[in-house]
């Protein structure tokens, strides 16, 4: 059993934090609301609820966070009552959030010095992913602290890709997201003109399906834009912070990422209709309120 600790219980977080419970783990758990993580501690039967972040360390040999942006993983870590304070030499820091790459650089400056590890390792799968520990991570940092820690990963996912010096992973996971993002613009606008047209919906996801255009993406979303259910698995506003720092980063290497540029607009017209809370499914309502229709089925 290790001593570990999690830091935020969102959508994500909560069901990653518990299944390290679940895994047997002694987990002190903190997160803005202090009610949920009481939460958590009170129907795992186990656990700690803390107060701060730097609570969470005094307990933790080994701490996960999955946070919003960058500023909330740099605030966790190095800010007021932040994990720095009581971090023991040895301790690992393991950020699951998805953040700037040059944050990672960053982080190991700050830590090295105390004798404190950092790893990053962002994570993709989505809600259904962190429910059932079937999360895939890419991680960046040191790879003999990452082979020590590797085990501990276990309870939230299955598949790990280590890639590289700090800031790899994320880079890594900026650019499976630059991929999904236009994947899911690329849906949109294909349904949309053939639903217009007069295609049946389900009958095109049909032909995709049998053709090259297949893709597990749209498999998995057309459903929930059929049935109209835009709950959150992965929200509107966390995909466009995620399509800022793909372009950020895109900027610092110079290369030209035109048709992301075009797809941050599309995610920010969703945000000011509204929809930045709801799952990214919902940025199909940008084209629908164009054209004046429905994709349902």
């Amino acid at each position: 059993m290790a001593k570990l600790g999690f830091l935020g219980l969102g959508i994500m977080g909560y069901p990653m934090a518990r299944n390290l419970i679940r895994g047997g783990h002694e987990v002190a758990v903190w997160t803005h609301s202090e009610k949920k993580a009481k939460q958590l501690v009170a129907d795992e039967k186990s656990g700690v609820a803390c107060a701060t972040p730097k609570d969470v360390a005094a307990h933790a040999d080994v701490i996960f966070l999955c946070v919003g942006d960058t500023a909330m993983s740099t605030a966790v870590i190095l800010g007021p009552n932040g994990l720095i304070e009581t971090a023991k030499p040895g301790t690992v820091i393991v950020d699951a959030s998805t953040v700037a790459p040059a944050q990672s650089t960053a982080m190991r400056d700050a830590l090295q010095p105390k004798g404190i590890h950092y790893l990053d390792a962002p994570c993709t799968g989505s809600k259904p992913g962190a429910e059932g520990g079937n999360l895939t991570f890419m991680v960046g940092g040191d790879p003999q602290v990452f082979e020590q820690i590797k085990p501990l990963f276990e309870p939230m996912g299955k598949q790990l890709f280590y890639c590289g010096t700090h800031g790899m992973g994320t880079n890594a996971k900026l650019t499976q997201n630059l991929v999904l993002s236009n994947i899911l613009q690329a849906f949109n606008e294909g349904i949309i003109l053939a639903t217009k047209a007069g295609v049946d919906p389900k009958l095109m996801i049909e032909i995709l399906d049998k053709s090259a255009a297949k893709c597990g993406l749209i498999n998995f979303k057309a459903p929930y834009v059929f049935a109209r259910n835009f709950e959150t698995n992965f929200a509107v506003k966390w995909m466009h912070k995620d399509i800022g720092l793909m372009l950020d980063s895109a900027k610092d290497l110079n290369v030209p990422l035109p048709l992301t540029a075009l797809t941050q607009q599309l995610f920010r017209a969703a945000i000011a209709q509204g929809h930045g809370d709801e799952d990214i499914c919902s940025t199909i309502k940008v084209l629908e309120s164009s054209v004046g229709i429905e994709v349902k089925a």
